[in-house]
């Protein structure tokens, strides 16, 4: 499995990003996908979820500020933020893992079998 992000740069506050993670994985509904970001020196924590059925998932950490998406056919799993702070600067990661019928019940987002590398992501004025 490989998981490939792009997307991050530098944008003022207020404005919008869509992410996007190339994936590789051999049966696409069995897979739980997310986007996980870390902050320069803190700890992981989860952003969104997808599941096999396409099922977008939210944490605290941007509800109502981002959408999750993916395209099976295109293997691409998006993300696109809006309003944009700068406590959103860090870097972004997708994660996937295998699990029944693609479900994220039970699925640590720090504990996902697979990652990408990461794409920064920076707001500043």
């Amino acid at each position: 499995v490989q998981l490939v992000e792009s997307g991050g740069e530098m944008v003022q506050p207020g404005g919008s990003l869509r992410l996007s993670c190339v994936y590789s994985v051999p049966t696409l509904s069995d897979y739980c996908m997310g986007w996980i970001r870390q902050p320069h020196g803190k700890d992981r924590e989860d952003v969104a979820r997808v599941d096999g059925r396409g099922r977008g998932f939210y944490e605290d950490s941007m509800f109502g500020r981002v959408t999750i998406s993916r395209d099976n056919a295109k293997k691409i799993m998006y993300l696109q933020m809006n309003n944009l702070k700068p406590e959103d600067t860090g870097m972004y990661y997708c994660a996937a893992e295998k699990s029944p019928g693609g479900t994220c019940n039970g699925v640590r987002y720090d504990n996902m079998d697979f990652w990408g590398t990461g794409t920064q992501v920076t707001i500043s004025s």
